[in-house]
């Protein structure tokens, strides 16, 4: 077997600051020192300027960028310029004394309030719930009024509650007019008349076939003749009355 007598030469050995980790960090805190120890590492030559490039920019980038803000503490020991205040004017009340305020309406017609409310777009309300206001109601009472007499008229808008002429007004706005319901006439009963009982007309006795004064159709009218009995003999006997043939007619 033939051997060369040339020997590979052995590969260098890498220093600590030729470490591809440090490198890369010096390339982007330190990138001055960073370019020197690219180019005494073991890379290749298109890796070291690439990286040469790469860190000359980042660090030109640093260098026109802005400058750094000042911290707080810098920021805290610089001393404030002193603001100069002002005095606050202080505002004038406005006079009120020429602000319409609101008469008192209550117990005035509403013939004598009606512009006022007109006026202020004020709103009218019966003093009982279960009344209904008319159209007429000029000589309707004010009862109650919003806002009271006194108060600036801008404030709220009117209200008044009315009552009708000649009714008293409630004690407040949700009292229900109670009318009182007119009772009904006693009336004496008619006595029922009481009714006779029709007694029938005894019948009018007429003569019989033997010659006999009375005749008596039957029992029935024997009876109604207070007649009865008839013994044989006695006036209006007959033997059809007399039906067991004993002499007497009409016993029961």
């Amino acid at each position: 077997m033939y051997t060369s007598p040339y020997q590979p030469a052995p590969a260098p050995t890498r220093r600590w600051w030729q470490h591809p980790a440090l490198i890369i960090c010096l390339l982007v805190v330190l990138p001055p020192a960073g370019i020197a120890l690219a180019w005494t590492s073991l890379w290749s030559r298109n890796k070291k300027i690439v990286a040469t490039v790469l860190a000359g920019l980042w660090f030109l980038l640093f260098l026109l960028g802005d400058p750094p803000e000042e911290t707080k503490d810098d920021a805290k020991t610089a001393p404030k310029p002193t603001a100069t205040v002002s005095p606050t004017p202080t505002p004038t009340p406005e006079k009120t004394e020429d602000a319409p305020v609101m008469p008192r309406l209550v117990g005035s017609s509403y013939a004598d309030i009606e512009q006022l409310i007109t006026d202020n777009l004020g709103r009218t309300y019966a003093a009982y719930k279960d009344v209904d206001l008319p159209a007429d109601r000029a000589a309707w009472t004010v009862c109650f009024q919003r806002p009271d007499a006194g108060a600036p008229v801008s404030s709220a808008v009117p209200v008044v509650y009315l009552t009708e002429p000649g009714v008293p007004c409630p004690k407040s706005p949700d009292e229900v007019l109670a009318k009182p319901t007119p009772k009904p006439k006693a009336t004496t009963p008619k006595p029922t008349p009481t009714r006779q009982p029709t007694r029938t007309p005894a019948p009018t006795p007429t003569q019989d076939a033997d010659g006999g004064s009375v005749y008596y159709r039957n029992c029935t009218a024997v009876r109604d003749a207070d007649a009865a009995p008839i013994r044989r003999g006695d006036p209006g006997y007959g033997r059809h009355l007399d039906r067991d043939g004993d002499g007497v007619a009409c016993e029961s």
